[in-house]
């Protein structure tokens, strides 16, 4: 705990946290808001997932272009005005679906909507990066900004699922929009902690040999997001098999306190990861977290419960949060200080690329095979994963140690 509060007490350090934390606790209930009220409203869940993935990959798409101008420009200047699109876009297909409108029409402004969305949590750990001054404190603040995700992931789904049975089908997509505003203010106004621009001369921005400006040829860092990618699979194929799981069941209500768990138990082990200090090599760590993870996703297939489902859910979420820490730090670790945005920004684009690929294979298999082969579908995405994270593992401790190396001797006088 000591560790949590060195860095809380760093001069407006938990403010920027607290207001992040809101920003984006609103994005936590969108792809199981908009499964909700698409498959309540119209019917299907397939039409449900693809919406998830098409607000998804936009949402990835244009956190990419975001972040990169977030870099150049600030964080206020370019994302308080892309927020406030966002919100437009999303009440607008809240709208067309109370209104009835045809299935095609809510796909232009749920687009919109996550192509301006942007990503709260790689601008709060880019701040965190700008006002630690002792390198081990970062391992903290990722560690504490993980366990926050996690709890709108406890909280988020919980809230989407009863405000959309108990109130009404599209109450879990008016709630993002609240939320987004009103965090965005918050977080926004808070200009002294905000990290500068990148410089325009900054040799890590604008070098001619800085691969052609492709942070994904930065070695080791493709194959990290790669992983992330694959990750947001699992998510995005969790978020609606549990919901066609405990509907099957006739728990229907249940299915947001099930994701409730995976989050809960995802975000207790990333506190108490980021409270430890580790002495085994990071990509090492990584790569048992990834292999840990489809080795509990294999076991969703046999459930039969609601009970059993949020059992095992423990068991997965628990390797969720460290193995997400893990990553950030890599690409943190990897990527140049003038490109920390858009290096964190990528991990949220993998992960919202995965998680519409996700829902939306999940949601076909669904339509035709039932929620059992939802959950099958998840094991398979978690099985690519841990392939993917053991063949780079070798690339991803050759980069890192050169990383280390480089570091070291730029400290040395």
């Amino acid at each position: 705990m000591r560790s949590y509060r060195e860095i809380l007490t760093i001069p407006g350090a938990w403010k920027f946290s607290a207001a992040g934390l809101l920003a984006r606790s609103g994005g936590a209930m969108m792809g199981i808001g908009i499964v909700l009220m698409v498959s309540a409203l119209y019917g299907s869940y397939g039409l449900a997932g693809a919406l998830a993935a098409a607000n998804g990959v936009s949402w990835a798409i244009g956190t990419a272009v975001l972040s990169n101008l977030v870099d150049r420009y600030g964080q206020r200047r370019v994302m308080y005005p892309a927020i406030l699109i966002s919100a437009a876009a999303l009440s607008l297909v809240v709208a067309f679906a109370l209104w009835g409108l045809p299935a095609w029409s809510l796909f232009p402004p749920v687009i919109v909507s996550g192509v301006t969305g942007g990503a709260p949590g790689a601008l709060v750990r880019a701040r965190w990066n700008h006002v630690i001054t002792k390198p081990e404190q970062l391992h903290t603040a990722y560690s504490l900004e993980s366990t926050l995700d996690e709890l709108t992931f406890v909280i988020g789904p919980v809230a989407a699922t009863a405000l959309s049975t108990q109130v009404h089908p599209a109450a879990a997509l008016i709630a993002p929009i609240v939320l987004g505003l009103v965090g965005a203010q918050l977080f926004y106004s808070q200009r002294a902690t905000e990290p500068p621009p990148a410089p325009r001369r900054d040799p890590a921005v604008e070098h001619p040999s800085f691969l052609r400006r492709l942070i994904l040829l930065v070695p080791g860092v493709g194959s990290v997001i790669a992983v992330n990618l694959l990750i947001g699979c699992v998510f995005g194929s969790i978020d609606v098999s549990v919901v066609a799981a405990a509907t099957g069941w006739n728990m229907r209500s249940a299915s947001g306190a099930v994701l409730a768990v995976f989050s809960l138990a995802s975000g207790i082990a990333g506190f108490y990861y980021g409270s430890r200090g580790w002495s085994s090599p990071l990509p090492k760590r990584f790569l048992i977290g990834v292999t840990l993870l489809f080795v509990f996703a294999a076991l969703l297939p046999f459930v039969s419960s609601i009970v059993a489902l949020g059992l095992i859910g423990l068991l997965v979420g628990a390797t969720v949060a460290p193995t997400l820490i893990n990553g950030n730090s890599l690409v943190g670790r990897l990527v140049p200080n003038g490109r920390l945005t858009e290096g964190l920004s990528w991990m949220g684009t993998g992960i919202g690329i995965g998680a519409s690929i996700g829902s939306s294979v999940s949601g076909g298999v669904i339509d035709r095979a039932g929620y059992h082969g939802g959950l099958i579908t998840v094991v398979v995405f978690a099985a690519l994963a841990a392939i993917v994270a053991l063949a780079s593992s070798r690339t991803l401790r050759r980069a890192s140690s050169d990383e280390d190396a480089r570091t070291l001797a730029a400290e040395t006088p």
